[in-house]
């Protein structure tokens, strides 16, 4: 479990000690991000003597916390307070560019007593 602007995302179907009171259904977020031109040319040169592309790295990660934050805005607006079944997903859009899509389930959780 993860907790996200006071709000919960999990990989899983459940959530210990928390009951799921409504299913409110699927939820996405997604974002398109492309390579900057500078930093291909630090990827290019670092794939030739072999490593961590962190240039790569940094760039999937800031997609996935957009695809998330838009993810938990969609889910508020149904009137979730978590999503569970939290997936990735990555789609190459062009040569340069990627889609990283994050989706679940949006659902409306209560402590168990």
């Amino acid at each position: 479990m993860y907790k996200f602007q006071d709000f919960i995302l999990a990989t899983t179907n459940e959530i210990p000690g928390y009951r799921i009171v409504k299913v409110l259904g699927v939820v996405s977020g997604s974002v398109v991000m492309a390579k900057h031109i500078g930093k291909d040319i630090l990827a290019a040169l670092r794939n030739i003597v072999g490593g961590e592309v962190k240039e790569y790295t940094e760039l999937l990660a800031q997609a996935r916390n957009i695809a998330v934050e838009r993810l938990v805005e969609r889910a508020k607006s149904m009137g979730a307070n978590a999503v569970v079944g939290l997936r990735f997903s990555t789609s190459a859009i062009a040569g340069s560019a990627a889609e990283i899509l994050a989706y679940g389930t949006a659902v409306v959780l209560e402590k168990e007593e």
